[in-house]
């Protein structure tokens, strides 16, 4: 029997990780799938009495059931677990991204941590998770304005099916356009170059979205309603995206490929993104398997 798999959200009752919960909710409407709210909690004083960390769970649960609450009373959705737990938020909701569609956390937390561009949850979450993340990020406090712009895929030459697949479903369910972006960061000329002249940024940029386009076929062709705009632009990567970022309702990016390290651009973004970003991971049992990513069809499967 196949198991159902769900939507996580972390939640602490921050103003972020109520945009968290916003968005998880649309995904589990969307993808009709139950959505289980986790929150962790844990002594931070050293040794106690049982009692004394009683009163901080007790608190934990207020916090739990408030969200979860906010979930069942506010959407559609079936089916509204919760998660309590005892220890670090950033490694429970890593182990339950193992049965998850998709995990989506805010950007920052409660606590000294909420001064940090991006909380050391969310930054670990998103490096080490078996499934795709959503990192919603946004000024704050909510709510937050209601986006109606494109899902920007941030590829390059090494780009996974996984984060393709992930792109093209969120724009098919959300009924948004997708853009295809790769930017090509170009050399300076320089006499003391062995190389060939640098070609043209213009040449650059269209050999790059031919290119684009060819592995973007089959996509495509599978999602056929989604409207597709391809570009190539010379330029350094994370700026691009960062720029794009601005209009976009989501952007997707490849993310930690082993050791739960991530690219210099998936940092980067997910630091200076204007919008959230998904972060869709290679699964390590999948890297040679001629599979799909969790959620979407693989491209020309009947």
């Amino acid at each position: 029997m196949t198991e159902t798999r769900e939507v996580v959200v972390g939640y602490d009752g921050s103003d972020f990780s109520m945009q968290a919960l916003e968005w998880a909710m649309d995904e589990a409407e969307l993808r009709q799938l139950p959505l289980r709210v986790a929150h962790a909690w844990r002594w931070p004083y050293g040794q106690a009495e049982e009692e004394a960390k009683l009163h901080l769970r007790k608190a934990a649960e207020h916090v739990l059931y408030h969200g979860a609450d906010c979930a069942r009373s506010c959407s559609s959705i079936a089916e509204v677990t919760t998660d309590l737990y005892e220890g670090s938020a950033a490694e429970r909701l890593v182990e339950l991204s193992a049965r998850a569609e998709l995990v989506v956390v805010g950007s920052r937390g409660m606590g000294a941590l909420a001064r940090t561009v991006l909380g050391s949850v969310a930054g670990y979450v998103a490096a080490h998770a078996c499934c795709p993340v959503v990192v919603v990020r946004g000024p704050g406090p909510i709510p937050v304005p209601l986006r109606r712009g494109a899902v920007v895929l941030g590829m390059a030459a090494d780009t996974r099916d996984e984060a393709i697949g992930f792109a093209f479903g969120e724009a098919d369910v959300r009924q948004l356009s997708l853009v295809a972006v790769q930017g090509v960061s170009l050399q300076p000329a320089s006499w003391l170059s062995q190389g060939p002249p640098t070609a043209e940024p213009g040449t650059v940029a269209k050999t790059t979205e031919g290119e684009m386009a060819e592995r973007l076929r089959p996509w495509q062709f599978r999602y056929s309603e989604v409207a597709v705009r391809i570009h190539g632009v010379a330029g350094p990567p994370k700026d691009v995206l960062a720029d794009l970022s601005r209009e976009a309702s989501l952007v997707v990016v490849g993310g930690a490929r082993g050791h739960g390290r991530l690219g210099s651009v998936t940092r980067s973004i997910l630091q200076r993104s204007a919008c959230a970003v998904a972060v869709v991971p290679v699964p390590a049992l999948r890297e040679e398997e001629d599979v799909a990513p969790a959620g979407v069809a693989r491209a020309g499967a009947d």
